[in-house]
């Protein structure tokens, strides 16, 4: 009997895609690049299973049933394409491949578009869950050619994490936009994880507490609004002990790693003019830890405030609850923002309910919070930002007044707050009628000529003055350097 589905890549979460596949009951082949990595695969998790090794791409597609389905869970980037060119000469048309990486949406664009130029149907999906998702059941985001929807479909959300009986995968959107939507999921990780590491910060250093203290505190968060994946294991890291029963916590480098998705949600944020400043931040923040030997000068020669907390305890720890909701609304806020942005741009037609829904089980921003975006789409599919949902109006007007007392800590501290301090300047900056750009205005007419609107004259209607009375009237407008 064929094989349904084929797999190329066999690292941790190619592994456990094919196990869980398996477990739902369908044959697949597999192979990878080494045929060391595919015999150990075979003889050890795969064994006993129906899945079955192919030691050449040749292989591979001979033994799949037609059309014939491969999944790439390669490195992304100039792999994939590696691969594609190797496996078009072997498929014939109608044939699939879906690249199950951390592709840039941009590369699967390009990858729909030339192979539906081949006759081959190409999925881009996102997959997030890490390795117990993968297993188990994560969240699957895929996107390309939608005639390729209904063959993967039966497999996709089989595996996918289940939340009240509803698979956490759906089709997406039409070339890039499954790519796209993980990679803003990513984006959102960056952010969450920050705001964590922040809280944890104010409590560790700001009020001195413990790893078990601390570890009560994440725990009882976990059973309210905050409840969360991130949460939870955060919970669970302040509680490991090492070998010599001290926190392992307290013993790991103080410098974060990346792969580059952050990144990628922080530029694209910035093309499409829409400001990400949670998301940023916590990308920069990450930059600025893996600058260790530098931090560790300045602190020397750059002393921090010789100051301790001196009020109540329990209220502040109160405040950092509420600062770290707070900032996970407005991280939420700005990414599904970009994604309605990136949507009407890209010609995505995303549906941000369904994206919510996705992001319920299976994946690592997984949260009961996502219930409640979900529901303010529902309520209002076209709503602009999440901010003015009536849920979110009345969470923020909650959370305010701990939030901005949890930042002053940090800055009489001296503790860096820079994911919680960007969220609260946002979030005043969204809620004010008047910002100062009527100033900058000015001086970008000053010196470039480059023009003004008049809160007394219709929009799209530009003024130029001659401020220096020798500038003359040409606006830059009117002329290129």
């Amino acid at each position: 009997m064929k094989a349904d589905i084929g797999l190329i890549g066999l690292a941790v979460m190619g592994q456990n895609l094919v196990l869980n596949m398996n477990d739902n009951g369908y044959k697949v082949a597999v192979h990878n690049r080494t045929a060391a990595t595919t015999e150990e695969f075979l003889s050890g998790p795969a064994n006993g299973t129906q899945i079955v090794g192919a030691y050449s791409l040749q292989e591979l597609v001979d033994s799949l049933k037609s059309p014939r389905i491969v999944m790439l869970m390669v490195k992304a980037g100039d792999v994939v394409d590696q691969y594609i060119d190797k496996l078009v000469p072997l498929l014939t048309e109608g044939d699939i491949i879906v690249d199950g990486g951390n592709s840039l949406y941009t590369d699967t664009n390009r990858r729909t578009a030339t192979l539906k130029d081949k006759g081959i149907r190409f999925i881009g999906t996102g997959v997030s869950g890490g390795e117990e998702g993968a297993r188990h059941g994560p969240s699957i985001m895929p996107g390309g050619n939608k005639e390729a929807w209904p063959y993967v479909k039966p497999i996709f959300q089989a595996i996918s994490a289940k939340v009240d009986g509803d698979p956490c995968c759906e089709w997406v959107g039409d070339n890039g936009a499954g790519h796209y939507v993980k990679m803003v999921h990513n984006g959102i990780e960056y952010g969450d994880m920050q705001i964590i590491c922040e809280a944890y910060q104010l409590l560790y250093e700001g009020l001195g507490l413990s790893a078990d203290e601390m570890h009560v505190i994440f725990d009882e968060w976990n059973k309210g609004e905050l409840s969360s994946y991130l949460i939870e294991i955060s919970a669970a890291i302040l509680a490991y002990k090492d070998e010599d029963g001290s926190p392992l916590l307290n013993k790991i480098l103080d410098t974060a790693g990346q792969k580059g998705t952050g990144k990628w949600t922080g530029i694209n944020a910035l093309d499409l003019g829409i400001p990400l400043t949670l998301i940023g931040e916590a990308v920069f923040a990450r930059c600025l830890s893996s600058q260790k030997d530098e931090r560790v000068k300045a602190a020397e020669f750059l002393a921090r405030p010789k100051k301790t907390f001196t009020g109540d305890k329990q209220a502040m720890i109160n405040a950092i609850r509420n600062a770290l909701y707070a900032a996970k609304i407005i991280s939420y806020a700005q990414g599904f923002r970009l994604l309605r942005e990136a949507s009407s741009e890209y010609n995505f037609n995303l549906n941000y309910g369904e994206i919510a829904l996705m992001w319920r089980g299976g994946c690592i921003i997984r949260s009961s919070f996502l219930n409640d975006i979900k529901q303010a789409y529902q309520t209002n599919p076209d709503i602009e930002n999440l901010l003015m949902a009536d849920f979110f109006i009345d969470a923020m007007r909650d959370a305010e007044e701990g939030w901005r007392k949890a930042v002053i800590m940090g800055i009489e501290l001296g503790i860096p707050t820079p994911a919680f301090s960007s969220a609260l300047a946002y979030f005043d900056g969204y809620r004010t009628e008047r910002l100062p750009a009527n100033l900058l205005q000015a001086q970008r007419d000053y010196f470039g000529a480059h023009t003004y609107e008049r809160i007394d004259q219709p929009r799209g209607k530009f003024f130029h003055t001659d401020w220096t009375g020798h500038g003359g009237k040409t606006a830059s407008s009117t002329y290129n350097v």
